[in-house]
């Protein structure tokens, strides 16, 4: 299919859940120095269609920098970035390849949101048709004909949004989309990212919100210093992060960490009344502490949350790392 077969095609029905051969993302190897600072070290992935692909690591770590190069905004000292199997610069309208938001604040401030869409789509070849359906698609129907330069930054983001789906792209790419957005725009914002998914298009999600990203994300890239530290499935992640523990609560957890630990658990004070159970299940520390009168208010399996694999992932990849307020002059 050509880039001109998709133009305003209301890709929705076309996919039927089928992959669009062109909705891949794939970076190799790429180098990149900032005079003596090494920003890209190597970096290699893909981001395959038909999933929601995290992309996330510390301040510095390099996510900017790699979209850039995806999107022939800076040139890579070493490597390449590919989308559908060729470089974003030599597409003849990109839009209708890789949508992308990187910057929510790039735009005319004197054009309304509808004429700076109009502009988009007419170096596109697109019909302003498509722009209104983008604007509706974003919620933007009573803000299209004010200026954007008034808009507030999730206003701003969900332009943005639009102006990336305004080509109807297999492939998405957006940079902290969850910005400035309100309760119900991140909700929005969380329905979007997973319907493209479904549409069987590629979603590359930068963004520094773990919980919004757990309940969103398919699958998980997380970089330090230049270079991916993780590349994994969210459910694999926070199955293998979670470790097997249990968490007890009692009101006698020395009488509970005796009885547990003489049937080979390791058990570890988490609070004053809160117990970590490794080496027995949930079902197993509840018989043995019923079996030995132990009282207990709670016994669960406990899951980690994508903050706590994220930081234990990126424990030795922060670049800048700030002390508790008070540390600093002791």
């Amino acid at each position: 299919m050509t880039d001109e077969s998709a133009a305003g095609s209301g890709g929705h029905e076309r996919r039927n859940g089928d992959h669009d051969t062109r909705a891949t993302i794939e970076v190799v190897g790429l180098r990149k120095r900032f005079g003596p600072r090494v920003a890209l070290d190597g970096m290699t992935f893909t981001v395959r269609p038909g999933r929601v692909t995290a992309f996330v690591g510390p301040n510095g770590a390099g996510k900017s920098t790699t979209m850039r190069v995806v999107l022939g905004l800076d040139a890579p000292d070493e490597g390449k970035a590919l989308v559908g199997g060729v470089p974003y610069r030599t597409l003849r309208r990109p839009l209708l390849r890789l949508g992308a938001l990187l910057d929510a604040s790039a735009l005319q401030p004197h054009r309304t949101a509808r004429n700076h869409l109009l502009w988009l789509a007419h170096s596109q070849g697109l019909p302003a048709r498509r722009v209104d359906e983008v604007i509706e698609q974003a919620g933007l129907g009573t803000a299209a004909r004010r200026r954007a330069g008034g808009f507030s930054l999730g206003m701003r983001q969900r332009l943005g949004i639009a102006a990336a789906l305004l080509g109807d792209p297999p492939a998405v790419m957006l940079d902290e989309p969850f910005n400035g957005l309100d309760p119900d725009g991140i909700v929005w914002m969380r329905g979007v990212l997973v319907s493209l998914a479904r549409q069987g298009r590629a979603v590359l999600v930068s963004s520094h919100l773990m919980s919004e990203l757990e309940g969103t994300a398919d699958h998980l890239l997380v970089i330090g210093r230049g270079r991916v530290v993780a590349d994994t499935g969210v459910r694999e992640l926070l199955a293998e992060a979670s470790g097997g523990r249990v968490v007890l609560r009692t009101s006698e957890a020395p009488r509970a960490a005796e009885v547990l630990g003489a049937a080979g658990a390791t058990v570890r004070a988490d609070g004053r009344d809160r117990l970590g159970v490794l080496g027995l299940s949930d079902e197993e520390v509840v018989s043995l502490l019923v079996r030995n009168a132990v009282p207990f208010s709670q016994v669960s399996a406990h899951r980690a949350s994508l903050e706590e694999a994220y930081m234990e992932l990126t424990r030795d990849a922060v670049e800048y790392r700030g002390v508790p307020h008070g540390e600093a002059t002791r």
